[in-house]
């Protein structure tokens, strides 16, 4: 068997994670692969932080410079790889690409599939919130495929990344005062019910929608518990970050096939504010494969 590594991060920008200290965090964490969302780069920057470190690498840009972005790196190349996410391209008022990356790799002979996804941010009653809806309604049709299909995954599928959505109380320090926001809206949360419910069974959501379950697992909650958090993003306002008032928003969302191999999870949650190299903290999980 094989320790797989893999590690997410929303990197607010990747030359300027750089700078405060990202490099000296990859090299210490030995990672396999490194899903990074909300990259705001072009391939030269990708390949002057990654690349030339040694690390294989795999690029979505937003079209629109400065914006989301996806990428993966890996120590040893993927087999095959996509890009996009289906109907959540087709919306005109928002620019959706940059956001979903597909690629394969051989694990000691096994075939996994790792996905970095950036879920749109949203805001209530704009055309913002409009591209997150068209998004997560993309984001189930492909969990069902992905689980579906005899392809090269052999039912090893992690989708992790930046998903931009609370699923339940626990996820969020202050849910009270957040429940009209995006973010941790009921309409939300209700398509995470239906992600992590039993598959092909009726799943009634927060919202009292009634939709089928796609029989995903979330690692983080699984492995952490009935606890408040572990949270992965604070906001840079006031001592969110001091007091801990964040928000678990970064997931693994992985097939039960490869939940039952999670060995270990963790958030790497900076010591203090000014060790941070992204509001973001980095979500690591090993897979014994």
């Amino acid at each position: 068997m094989a320790n797989f590594r893999v590690a997410s991060v929303n990197v607010n920008g990747i030359r300027a994670a750089y700078r405060k200290g990202m490099g000296e965090w990859l090299d210490e964490r030995g990672v396999d692969v490194l899903a990074l969302q909300e990259v705001r780069a072009q391939d030269e920057h990708v390949q002057e932080f990654l690349g030339n470190a040694g690390w294989h690498w795999l690029h979505e840009p937003c079209d629109i410079k400065g914006r989301a972005g996806v990428a993966i790196a890996s120590r040893n190349p993927s087999i095959a790889h996509r890009v996009g996410l289906g109907a959540a391209d087709a919306q005109e008022s928002i620019q959706s690409s940059g956001r979903w990356l597909e690629a394969d790799f051989d694990v000691d002979g096994t075939p996994v599939t790792v996905v970095s996804c950036y879920m749109h941010s949203g805001e209530v009653d704009t055309p913002k919130q409009e591209a997150k809806w068209a998004m997560l309604d993309a984001f189930g049709v492909r969990l069902d495929e992905l689980a579906g299909a005899e392809g090269p995954s052999s039912g090893l599928v992690a989708v992790v990344g930046d998903l931009n959505v609370g699923h339940r109380e626990l996820d969020i320090k202050n849910w009270r005062g957040n429940r009209k926001k995006s973010g941790f809206l009921p309409r939300e949360r209700a398509y995470f019910d239906r992600f992590f419910g039993e598959r092909g069974a009726e799943v009634t959501g927060v919202d009292d929608s009634v939709g089928l379950g796609h029989g995903w697992v979330d690692v983080g909650r699984t492995f952490a518990g009935e606890v408040e958090g572990p949270y992965t993003w604070w906001s840079n306002r006031g001592q969110a970050f001091d007091n801990d008032t964040g928000w678990r928003i970064d997931y693994h969302v992985v097939t039960p096939e490869l939940g039952a191999k999670v060995a270990h999870y963790v958030v790497d949650r900076a010591a203090s504010y000014d060790e941070r190299w992204s509001d973001h903290a980095p979500v690591v999980v090993d897979y014994t494969i």
